[in-house]
């Protein structure tokens, strides 16, 4: 395998080295700038002088005299593993003489005192780099194999058990507890040398901390046994005592503030592939606490970790929905949908606040396609190459090559120590996992159908410059994330069509379009979405594809039901002309060619398909529709609703409206006229026209016509934009029809006359709703269309025929009462 082709036929670019913060320190050399050492005076044989680490490169300092100050022309390089270097102290323990460079020699009158200020608070280098076996050695070079460390418990902050090195691959120690033999190799520990739960033989009785095998290890053997385990230990660390230097780039912790109850979100480190809600349970100190997966079903084993402020994938409350990814329901959730606030309500508990964790956002310069080695979490012992699939605020999803097993991606924090730059396993020679070998024709068919390669997905992308359509809020969609994903396939799509419902403008429909939805063709499980809208919730269950193949052909007919361009959300990233020129195309030209049903041939089987088995047909709801109806002319008038142009099963209506005017023929789109019942029972269209009769002779036509034309012509009086009425004009009154004349103001008449002038009308059986409602003469001249349907509940014909009649008596009170 090599590194540099994989890349360069993949395409990408290896992360930097300086991104894995561990890795560079443990390049470091032993030798810190700063320190001070005892050199061979070159001008004076068999003398001495004191001399500071300006910097390292390997094996290689390069010193400055003491006494040169700033000056930088003498400084000089030297060989750790040739040079004679010792330790500030050596030569008065030796009898050997410090005198100044000749140099410098006259540049101080009292020496001894020079001294004494230049080394005060100064750190001089220890006398086991500069001789023996570790001489020259880096600090992470110093830990070797049969070294005995002191490693703190998983679940128990105070409890510490001796482990013996068992490898040391570049840093990363593989550990075994004092005790266990090589038949217990399932149970090595690989951590990194600068793990915070690593600490030197004998730190834990210094610090009164308890000394015991950790609790799920005490039933291997006897207590006898662990106790001579443990003095074995102690005897072999003693021996060969490992360097405190080891320890010198160990973190401090931090304190905490976090609190027993709090909830927060967590990367749990037993499954690196998911985000799920976890409590705090314990405090153990004002450095360490407990926290517990959040587990509500009968039988619950709850899953609990000691963390700390800096512990990787600890995240707020809130974090994945704010970054658009999917976080896991607690095992047991009754819900539909999982809410933080009505979870945090119905607990009485609260969550975290943001400043009990450190920087979310920070990422280290990590960025998409990037390479890396990373550790795979089912096997610690393997390294394998991998390549960043998407990064989130401090979290990077990893996909890892050759991989066999299902977890074949991760989840990391840019701070984890199980990641490594490209290059380190060849150069600690240990042995990287390299991508599977390219197959044959033959078996890639079988290798397509692997669980691991189903059912998790990359990023599908929101292209927030294509048509939205008529269903969805341009706005809204702007303000979505550009991608969802990676992960499971039917979790990114739940994600994915639960912020289209909430970006519609009216939800519920979206929500059912999409129910409709199906192939017989997809592989398929079933999801419960809601919808919110003006107060009322609605829930539908929607299949959505679980194969990351489907998920193409899948988003492509969700945009199709939903009339907007196919690439609108999409495996494919349109970073700047869409494919589809779909910013060419006008709102009506391109949900005519997109919104349009159509037919596809039959396949062989015979059986009439429109890419899935034909339905029977069913009768659809009757829709509302709002009618407008200008003055007679001869020009045409196109009402369309600036919003959504379609109605809501639940019959409230959009009262914003765009006007198009033009002269008749010259409009941009083929338009047919259309009778009363085609609008009030065929789908809306996004501009509904109604054509004005020519002239007045049109009143002698048939029936159902006259009954249109005075229909509408009584609802022109209602002015939809300021809710104000506009008493019509006589000339509006249709020909053969008999004016009213009252005999009594209807602002004064009571409930009960109300009642009587309906029961005179072809509408008498609604008379019991306005007795119901107690509607007197006042309320009845205020009914318009819109308040008639939803108040009283009425179909658009009933509707239209009740508020014909009211609109003959506001035009006697207008002629007979308003002056």
């Amino acid at each position: 395998f090599n590194w540099e082709e994989y890349i360069e036929e993949k395409g990408g670019s290896a992360a930097p080295h300086t991104n894995f913060k561990h890795v560079e320190i443990s390049l470091q050399s032993s030798f810190q700038p700063g320190m001070k050492l005892e050199v061979a005076n070159k001008s004076t044989p068999d003398t001495y002088w004191v001399a500071t680490i300006i910097t390292t490169c390997g094996q290689l300092l390069l010193l400055r005299y003491s006494g040169y100050g700033e000056d930088r022309k003498a400084d000089f390089w030297c060989d750790v593993m040739t040079a004679e270097l010792h330790p500030v102290g050596w030569c008065a323990q030796n009898n050997k003489t410090l005198i100044p460079p000749e140099a410098i020699k006259e540049k101080y009158s009292d020496w001894t005192e020079f001294l004494i200020q230049d080394l005060t608070g100064s750190r001089t280098a220890p006398a086991n780099l500069l001789e023996g076996p570790l001489r020259g050695k880096n600090t992470v070079d110093l830990i070797v194999e049969g070294s005995v460390l002191e490693l703190q418990d998983t679940y128990d902050p105070f409890l510490y058990w001796p482990a013996r090195v068992i490898k040391n691959i570049g840093g990363r120690l593989c550990l075994r507890y004092a005790g266990l033999t090589e038949d217990h190799l399932t149970r090595d520990i690989w951590l990194f040398y600068l793990n915070v739960r690593l600490r030197p033989l004998g730190w834990a009785q210094e610090n009164c901390l308890t000394v015991e095998p950790p609790t799920e290890l005490k039933c291997l053997q006897n207590h006898s046994d662990w106790q001579q385990a443990l003095e074995e230990a102690r005897l072999e660390g003693q021996k060969n005592p490992l360097p405190l230097e080891v320890f010198k780039d160990h973190v401090d912790l931090p304190k905490h503030s976090f609190k027993v109850g709090m909830k927060l979100e967590m990367v749990p480190w037993w499954d690196r592939l998911q985000i799920c809600p976890v409590s705090v349970t314990k405090v153990y100190n004002e450095y360490y606490f407990q926290v517990t997966v959040d587990d509500l079903s009968v039988d619950a084993k709850p899953w609990s970790v000691v963390c700390h402020v800096n512990s990787p994938g600890i995240l707020p409350v809130q974090w994945c929905l704010k970054n658009g990814t999917g976080l896991e329901r607690p095992r047991g959730f009754e819900g539909q949908d999982f809410d933080w606030a009505d979870y945090l309500k119905k607990s009485g508990t609260e969550a975290a606040p943001d400043v009990c964790f450190p920087d979310t956002w920070q990422t280290r310069g990590f960025a998409k396609d990037m390479w890396l080695e990373a550790v795979n979490p089912a096997r610690p012992s393997e390294v394998c190459v991998a390549q960043i699939t998407q990064v989130t605020g401090r979290l990077l999803w990893l996909r890892l090559e050759g991989v066999t097993k299902p977890l074949s991606e991760c989840i990391v924090d840019s701070e984890s120590m199980d990641i490594f730059p490209v290059g380190w396993c060849e150069a600690n020679a240990y042995p990287l996992t390299p991508p599977l070998k390219p197959v044959s024709s033959k078996q890639k068919k079988i290798a397509v159908v692997q669980p691991e390669k189903q059912y998790c997905c990359s990023k599908i992308f929101v292209n927030h410059r294509c048509f939205s359509g008529p269903y969805l809020n341009k706005g809204r969609i702007a303000e979505l994330p550009q991608a969802v994903g990676p992960g499971k396939c039917a979790l990114v799509l739940k994600e994915l069509l639960t912020m289209l419902i909430n970006a519609a403008y009216k939800p519920g429909r979206v929500l059912k379009e999409l129910q409709e939805m199906e192939s017989h063709s997809w592989d398929c499980q079933e999801e419960t979405l809601k919808a919110k809208y003006k107060g009322k919730t609605y829930r539908s269950t929607i299949r959505i594809v679980r194969i990351a193949d489907q998920i193409p052909e899948f988003c492509r007919k969700v945009c199709l039901k939903l009339q907007c361009c196919p690439n609108l959300f999409s495996p494919l990233l349109v970073t700047d002309k869409c494919p589809e020129n779909c910013s060419l195309q006008t709102k009506t030209k391109f949900t005519y060619y997109y919104g349009k049903k159509r037919k596809l041939s039959k396949p062989v089987g015979g059986e009439d398909t429109e890419g899935e088995q034909a339905k029977p047909a069913r009768k659809r709801k009757k829709r509302k529709a709002i009618f407008v109806q200008k003055k007679r002319r001869s020009s045409t008038v196109d009402y369309t609703y600036a919003g959504s142009p379609l109605d809501s099963d639940d019959g409230e209506e959009d009262e914003d409206f765009t006007l198009h005017s033009g002269s008749e023929g010259t409009s941009s789109e083929p338009r047919d006229d259309l009778s009363v019942a085609e609008v009030s029972s065929s789908r809306p269209r996004r501009a509904v026209t109604l054509r004005k009769a020519a002239n007045s002779g049109h009143s002698s036509q048939e029936s159902t016509e006259r009954e249109l034309r005075r229909s509408t012509r009584s609802l022109s009086a209602y002015n939809q934009k300021d809710n104000k009425y506009q008493p019509p004009k006589e000339q509006d009154v249709q020909e053969g029809e008999s004016q009213l004349v009252l005999d009594r103001n209807p602002l004064e008449w009571t409930v009960d006359e109300v009642v009587q002038f309906i029961n005179s009308t072809d509408c008498a059986s609604l008379a019991n709703i306005f007795q119901e409602q107690d509607i007197d003469g006042q309320a009845l001249l205020l009914l318009t269309l819109p308040t008639v349907q939803e108040c009283m509940d009425l179909k658009l014909g009933p509707a239209i025929k009740l508020c014909h009649h009211i609109e003959r008596v506001k035009v006697a009170f207008y002629k007979q009462y308003a002056n």
